[in-house]
């Protein structure tokens, strides 16, 4: 990444002292540290109670096998200052999903924050939130990005008025951390960073593509080809509908 965190021309969130909600979405073969880091970072945020929302109260399985309980569905869930997106291969078989689109709609016409970590900027995208907005995501859908309208960023983090967007996995947590600097200032959000002993120091430097030994990205490329096409088939389908629907 060219850079730690990139700030769009938008106003952004402003410090508070109000006591404040968060609302994080989970679901079947999400990626959970999507959810997981960006929770360890909010849920220490003064005064800021936080809730896991599932399409039911049915018990979930990240794509690893790790099992995660909603505390109330989305049908019974309100709206959130802050609404965590995870992404995950799950993310795919919510793009078409009426309920979920409809929440994260809901959350930006109503002016709250919608924080996309990793590919769940592909479901902010298939809601129709990110045309003309900066945006980042996981490296291997960043290509995507420009089917849904939105401006990619070459960046961690971005942040463009009330649209949070992390790139990869663990850029939920940087992305969280600026969150929490934004809602309650710089030494809230340093606090937090050294409770949780955030202070990356990487063994490998294999993180990026352009760090990663040539036969590591080829390997992952392969394992990822098929949710990769799949994802691009998605993307070029809503690019042409949503163009089709421009003319009428």
């Amino acid at each position: 990444m060219s850079v730690a965190l990139f700030v769009g021309e938008r106003s952004r969130p402003q410090i508070t002292t109000r006591a404040l909600s968060v609302g994080c979405l989970i679901f079947e073969q999400m990626d959970q540290i999507d959810f997981t880091g960006p929770f360890e970072v909010l849920s220490r945020m003064p005064d800021t109670t936080v809730q896991i929302i599932g399409k039911a109260l049915a018990p979930v399985r990240d794509a690893q096998g790790l099992r995660l309980s909603p505390e109330v569905s989305i049908a019974e869930a309100g709206l959130f200052d802050v609404l965590l997106v995870p992404g995950g291969y799950g993310q795919q078989a919510l793009m078409h999903d009426v309920e979920v689109l409809e929440l994260l709609r809901k959350h930006v016409q109503r002016e709250k924050l919608l924080f996309s970590v990793c590919t769940g900027a592909l479901l902010c995208g298939a809601a129709g939130v990110l045309a003309g907005r900066p945006v980042t995501t996981h490296w291997s859908a960043r290509h995507l990005m420009r089917y849904y309208g939105a401006v990619l960023v070459d960046a961690r983090v971005v942040v463009d008025g009330n649209l949070i967007s992390a790139a990869g996995v663990t850029a939920g947590l940087d992305a969280a951390l600026a969150l929490v600097s934004l809602l309650r200032g710089d030494a809230a959000a340093q606090e937090i960073q050294l409770a949780i002993e955030y202070a990356p120091n990487p063994v490998f430097h294999a993180g990026t593509p352009e760090g990663a030994p040539a036969e590591v990205l080829k390997s992952f490329q392969k394992k990822y080809e098929p949710i990769g096409t799949v994802r691009e088939t998605e993307a070029i389908r809503y690019a042409a509908n949503d163009a089709r629907s421009r003319t009428r």
